[in-house]
């Protein structure tokens, strides 16, 4: 239990139903897939021949994420069965991996840890009463009385610093630190590790990681979900497992929790054990059904490639005919739905979104200032040249410092309950993938904005200068990269939050004008059937038509947020692209290679020449 092996894992028969689930997921959404892969590509083509201007990213591309700080140390684990507080050695790699060793001198030796997991999904609770109630909710008994032979370890060990670490489909894992100093370094380090398992996806440059989205969208919507939510958290593997053990939960537990033994919590953590045995099952056929429709996705890709390249063109004009048509049927209806709960609530998320966006960028900005005024102060200062050294480290390392971007996460973290509030109405239940984009979103300009002072700085850093020469110097530098920095987040803001509020709002329009899809849609598909290529449907081209609409709404909505002056007629390179998605921007611009400044190779790692001893600061 609780970190163990499951005690009660599934008989051959359970085994069987879960494998022929998940096939049958497959088969339903591979299609989807393929769709997707076609129609990225048309995408990624169109965007690359149409006339665009040049992208204004003014800060260098930070070539070291996605990764988390390593951290490690002992703790003590509730593990065995019984369960019982045992000593550990946890590490936390640099990929979001928690492993745990019976001893230091194993893990030092290289030695198999005693378990592991991807931190994907799970939650960091440092409550112990928290922690409870939460069991109490996983079944119906779970808070009755308990027995003294099944006596709860939580309550009858009291733990001062507890790390529980929850999941909706996996077993928990309940570990204690020996203060809070250290409780509170694992649990910074513990959420960033999560952060960067769950969005994976989201932070991914590749086009079949946005058809892989889009498939998993329209699949659930298929199945009447129209609502977005955290279920596209985690790799392809992952996402394709959360989808299925949320169509498997009511009927587990309707067949399961019954037959379970024991009461109150100790009845729930027989829960817990069961679905992680039902996860693993899933989690293994979903990953080795993903892996052997890898060879057909890389073929297929390559053949959409030589296939669509030459047609575009056709393809394009073909899409913008049919689409002026669905728009002048589907107008109407469409302005009344956009009229009704979209019009009245769309101002206040969209300056919702804007300020937790734009307060966690001003907190990136503040630490940036702070980290060039210390250098500087130790440069004046004439500090030893291994003082130099360990303070342009520590400004290098900056971005991964779990404790230091924590004031910036934060921000991000606090506008959670409200956002949740606001975008119940229309079923987006993601506001957990807003919350870490805005984090990722701050991380990364912070380390590109790392990356570009100490690029720049070590330009114009000569061993001619003397201290106070360089001071001035690197005061230059922090201009320069601060301008850089409020160019280059504005207009990621702009890009994220239109993103989201497209995330929000196309589901919902989609769901109150489904009926008329159904009735109208085919009369419209023969000439798309026509011209024969898998890129284009007319469910694909219905959907950008809607897109289309609504953007327009939320482009005006960010003016008025933003102000009209901070907002460009082109919201990103493909703003007229009726395919524009959450994300788009930054696919895209990946795609051209668009930053207008981009350091040679080994840019980043170029060391930071500080006067007056250029021995000293050079390796």
């Amino acid at each position: 239990m609780m970190g163990g092996r499951p005690s009660s894992p599934l008989d051959k028969r359970q085994q069987q139903h879960v494998t022929d689930r998940v096939d049958a997921l497959l088969r339903s959404f591979l299609p989807c897939y393929r769709g997707q892969l076609a129609a990225s590509v048309l995408r990624q083509v169109a965007c690359e021949l149409s006339p665009q201007e040049p992208a204004g990213c003014q800060l260098l591309r930070s070539k070291k994420l996605p990764r988390v700080r390593e951290h490690r140390g002992p703790l003590v684990h509730l593990r065995g069965h019984p369960p019982q507080w045992q000593p550990v050695f946890c590490v936390l790699r640099g990929d979001g991996r928690l492993e745990w060793f019976s001893h230091r001198e194993e893990y030092e030796d290289g030695g198999r840890p005693l378990g592991s997991t991807a931190l994907t999904g799970y939650t960091v609770l440092t409550c112990q009463r928290e922690y409870l109630r939460l069991l109490d909710t996983l079944c119906p008994d779970a808070s009755g009385a308990h027995t003294q032979e099944e006596a709860d370890p939580l309550l009858e060990m009291p733990v001062g610093c507890p790390l529980f670490l929850q999941h909706p489909f996996r077993r928990h894992l309940c570990f204690s630190a020996a203060t809070r100093e250290a409780q509170r370094a694992w649990r910074l380090a513990l959420q960033g590790g999560i952060r960067l398992r769950g969005t994976v996806l989201q932070r991914s440059q590749a086009p079949a990681a946005w058809a892989f989205l889009e498939a998993v969208r329209l699949y659930r919507q298929h199945q009447g979900h129209f609502g977005d939510d955290d279920v596209t958290l985690g790799s392809d593997a992952e996402v394709l497992t959360a989808v299925l053990m949320r169509e498997l939960l009511p009927a587990l537990r309707a067949q399961t929790l019954p037959g379970l033994r024991g009461a109150g919590r100790t009845r729930a953590w027989a829960w817990t054990e069961l679905l992680d045995a039902v996860h693993a099952a899933v989690l293994a056929r979903a990953s080795a059904g993903l892996r052997a429709f890898q060879p057909e996705k890389d073929e297929l890709l390559a053949a959409l490639e030589r296939t669509i390249r030459p047609d575009v063109d056709q393809m394009l004009r073909l899409r913008a005919r049919v689409a002026g048509r669905l728009r002048a049927e589907v107008q109407g209806p469409l302005e009344s739905c956009l009229r009704g709960k979209v019009a009245v609530q769309l101002p206040r998320i969209t300056r919702t979104l804007v300020s937790t966006v734009e307060a966690a960028l001003v907190a990136v900005q503040t630490l940036l200032a702070r980290g060039v005024d210390r250098l500087s102060r130790h440069l004046r200062g004439s500090s030893s040249g291994a003082q130099l050294r360990k303070e342009v480290y520590a400004f290098g390392e900056m971005p991964w410092d779990p404790e230091l971007m924590q004031i910036c996460y934060q921000e991000a973290e606090q506008s959670r309950g409200c956002l949740g509030r606001l975008v119940a109405p229309f079923g987006f239940l993601g506001t957990q993938s807003l919350v870490f984009g805005a984090q990722d979103l701050a991380q990364q300009l912070m380390a590109d904005a790392v990356a570009t002072f100490l690029q720049l700085a070590d330009q114009c850093l000569t061993t001619a200068l003397d201290c106070d020469q360089a001071a001035r110097q690197l005061e230059k530098v922090r201009a320069r990269v601060l301008k850089k920095f409020r160019s280059d987040s504005g207009s990621a803001r702009r890009r994220r939050v239109r993103g989201w509020l497209l995330g929000i709002f196309l589901p919902f329009v989609l769901s109150q004008l489904e009926q008329r899809r159904r009735v109208e849609l085919p009369a419209f598909e023969a000439d798309v059937l026509a011209m024969g290529s898998p890129a284009l449907t007319i469910e694909g081209i219905y959907e950008d038509v809607i897109r289309g609409v609504l953007s327009q709404r939320i482009d005006g909505e960010l003016k008025k947020a933003l102000g009209a002056a901070d907002v460009s007629s082109t919201l990103d390179g493909c703003s007229e692209a009726p395919w524009d998605q959450v994300g788009a921007d930054e696919e895209t611009e990946a795609q051209r290679g668009t930053c207008s400044r981009q350091p040679g190779p080994g840019a980043e790692v170029q060391p930071l020449c500080l006067p007056p001893a250029p021995e000293t600061f050079r390796s």
